[in-house]
């Protein structure tokens, strides 16, 4: 798993990265109450918005860590955007991306780099 400055993280399997956004992210934002995101089948690069959560305290953009297109919205978060705040890692998670270059990954921070980037 990577992290981005701006608090998303990415799971590559092979060129399908899975996206979704830090606990840090969801404990700054506090409870989550909407996810839109209308970037299904568009092709982003890195630090574009791919879509954006509304939040009882504030509302954010979330950018795409790498270069790719979006091949799969999570059907949970529509109708449970909580599961952002109670699992992030887990059944939390935003998108799936086709990487297009998966050495971009290496660019990223790890487990490591973001905890500390976080302190």
């Amino acid at each position: 798993m990577r992290f981005t400055k701006e608090h998303e993280w990415i799971k590559l399997e092979e060129n399908i990265g899975t996206v979704g956004i830090t606990d840090f992210a969801q404990s700054s934002l506090g409870d989550i109450i909407f996810v839109d995101i209308n970037t299904l089948n568009e092709k982003l690069n890195a630090d574009d918005v791919f879509g954006s959560v509304d939040a009882v305290k504030t509302a954010s953009d979330l950018f795409l860590p790498v270069d790719g297109e979006v091949i799969e919205i999570n059907p949970l978060i529509e109708e449970n955007p909580e599961l952002l705040n109670s699992d992030p890692y887990g059944e939390g998670w935003l998108i799936k991306i086709r990487v297009d270059n998966v050495d971009d990954i290496n660019n990223l921070m790890n487990e490591e780099e973001y905890s500390t980037y976080t302190s």
